[in-house]
């Protein structure tokens, strides 16, 4: 498990399809389990991996990778529950960070991103803030300096038309709308 940079804040990862680690990220954050987590993945074919069927009007979201949106889409064949909490949908992510990029493509599998944070607490944009707890239990911490900061990504979910905003963030709505054709619902 490491903490790495991702866009504007720094993410927490491990292996998406160890149950182990899986379980210390919950652990780590002290996240409720009914919470799903997202992964990252370098390309369309490793997502191709995570993800059971991308619906046609998904495809122009999927030009606003690689960044700061975050599409759900059901879950493939394999997934652990525990990665999805139980809700059958997976977020995907494509980083645009050099960094976080290299690492889920180097890693060799999907990587779980979720912020570097206590579950509730702020996100962290510079680890002079990452909570000592978070940093006594990782294997790995990449310092990349002081991020960016800003929201989060925007997370939308792609299973239902239209698309429901779940997070507005780093991707407007006006974007999405522009990517869509149509407004998504709230």
């Amino acid at each position: 498990m490491l903490v790495f940079p991702t866009t504007g804040l720094y993410g927490l990862g491990a292996a998406a399809f160890s149950p182990e680690a899986i379980h210390r990220v919950f652990a780590v954050k002290r996240r409720p389990h009914h919470m799903p987590l997202l992964v990252m993945v370098p390309d369309l074919d490793e997502m191709g991996k995570v993800v059971r069927f991308v619906p046609d009007f998904a495809r122009p979201l999927m030009d606003l990778w690689p960044g700061g949106i975050t599409l759900v889409f059901e879950a493939g064949e394999g997934v652990p529950s525990l990665l999805t909490g139980g809700t059958g949908k997976i977020g995907i992510r494509m980083p645009a960070h050099p960094v976080a990029k290299a690492l889920v493509t180097n890693f060799g599998g999907p990587i779980t991103a979720t912020s570097a944070n206590l579950s509730g607490c702020p996100a962290v944009f510079d680890l002079a803030n990452l909570d000592p707890r978070i940093g006594a239990e990782v294997d790995l911490i990449v310092d990349a300096g002081v991020l960016a900061g800003g929201a989060g990504s925007t997370i939308l979910d792609a299973t239902c038309w239209p698309p429901r905003i779940i997070r507005e963030g780093a991707v407007s709505r006006k974007r999405i709308e522009a990517a869509l054709g149509t407004k998504p619902s709230n």
